[in-house]
Parts: C-alpha cells; structure tokens; sequence
C-alpha cells in the first residue's frame, strides 16, 4: 500500500509539472535564417513555386486552396503533409503577402495549435537574406504543455527546412521569368483574335 501512495503522489507530481510547463510558457517562438546566393526575385519564384515545395518542406504533400484567390491576403487553403507516415492536414489562412519580400501566414491544426509564421526575403549585394519567424501555441492545457517541450525541435525543422530551401534555390536552372514573358505574349496574342 505504501508502494502504491508512492506512485500516486509521483505520478499527480508528474502530471502537475507537465501542466505547470505549458502555464509558464504557453507559446514558443524562434526566428532562422539564411543566406541566399542568387537574387531575391529568383528566390522568391522558387519558393512559391508549389511543384517543389516537396523538395524543401519535409512531409509536403500538397496544397488545396478552399477559399478566396490564390496568394491574396485571406486566401485560405488546406495544406497536407506526412509524419510518420500519417498524413496530417493543416488550415492555412494568408496574413500578408508582398511579392519578393514577404508572406505572412497563419496554420491551424484540428484545433490541437495554432502557429504565425513570417518568411521575409531582402537581398543583400546580389544574395537574398531569408528570415523567418515563428510563433507557436498550444490550445488547451496538454496542447501548450507539448507544444513548450517541442520548441527546440520545431525549430530544428525549421532549420533544416531553411538549408533546403537553399539548395533549391541555389541549384535552380528554371527560367521563371521567361515562362511568364511567354504567358504574357500568349495572353495578348489570344486577345487580338
């Protein structure tokens, strides 16, 4: 009997303790960053580019917009990934977007958290300079207690995300701007007939 009042108490101590963690610290946020060296447009259409965004955000399946057009601000879309071989979906809604520069997004997960998610391009004597920040947030008592103890690896993934972001960007031979000169002189051209 005493074994077992030793367990309890341990185990209500256990339990407190993972919910005081997600009390003291119900969000978690972190910033990386990356150097570039190719220009911040080049980047930038790479990135968007959702053909490859497999080759550079671990777990991407695809993207599924739900709701207004395509890269405006309140577009919402369902984004799907694989962990473990589960697929998981994600609601992303567009909080800011600026060609070149900047998009702001917000991800929803089955209600389980919450995250603001920031990727800002600046280019720096012919590199481009790719920051992003992150704010994380559990929602409920176990969520934020999880979300709190996953922090460091999240940003890990972040991390790792970011450096193949680079190497798709670095090793890029696509011309993406001469693809849209093309479309452009299609489009006049279909209009004059």
């Amino acid at each position: 009997m005493k074994y077992l009042k030793y367990l309890l108490t341990a185990l209500v101590l256990l339990a407190l303790t993972f919910v005081s963690i997600g009390v003291f610290k119900p969000a978690v946020s972190y910033d990386c960053e990356v150097m570039v060296n190719k220009p911040a447009k080049e980047a930038w259409a790479v990135m968007s580019d959702e053909t490859r965004m497999s080759e550079w955000i671990k777990g991407y399946k695809r993207i599924e917009l739900i709701k207004g057009e395509k890269n405006t601000v309140g577009a919402v879309s369902n984004v799907y990934v694989e962990e473990n071989g589960q697929e998981m979906v994600m609601q992303e809604t567009i909080t800011k977007f600026q060609p070149n520069e900047a998009i702001g997004m917000q991800f929803s997960m089955d209600g389980f958290m919450d995250m603001n998610y920031e990727m800002s391009m600046e280019e720096v004597d012919g590199n481009t300079k790719i920051k992003t920040t992150s704010t994380t947030t559990g929602n409920g008592f176990f969520a934020k207690s999880m979300v709190a103890l996953m922090g460091g690896s999240m940003k890990a993934q972040e991390d790792e995300n970011l450096g193949n972001l680079k190497k798709v960007i670095e090793a890029n031979t696509k011309n993406y701007f001469l693809e849209a000169q093309l479309e452009a002189v299609e489009e006049v051209e279909e209009a004059e007939y």
